[in-house]
């Protein structure tokens, strides 16, 4: 059954950019939407990522992300089916 998440990035490590871009491409399939906000005084990235995909993608999506380096990831479920 899918489920309908967000996933919370916080980007400190700008030399991961380009590998976080690859892992949100290959699950791109399954992605509602994304948002990013540049926070230039903190030196910082912070994005948002809407999903729709089982458990275990949304999973393995998130882990391969909060394995990358300068990189911190939550993901948050909607109550709803």
């Amino acid at each position: 059954m899918d489920r309908i998440a967000l996933i919370g990035i916080i980007v400190e490590d700008m030399d991961s950019v380009e590998a976080l871009n690859e892992c949100l491409h290959e699950y791109g399939s399954y992605i509602i939407g994304r948002m990013g906000v540049p926070y230039r005084e903190k030196s910082v990235n912070i994005i948002s990522v809407a999903i729709d995909a089982s458990q275990d993608v949304i999973n393995a999506l998130s882990g391969k992300i909060g394995r990358l380096s300068g990189i911190t990831v939550k993901t948050i479920y909607a109550k709803t089916k």
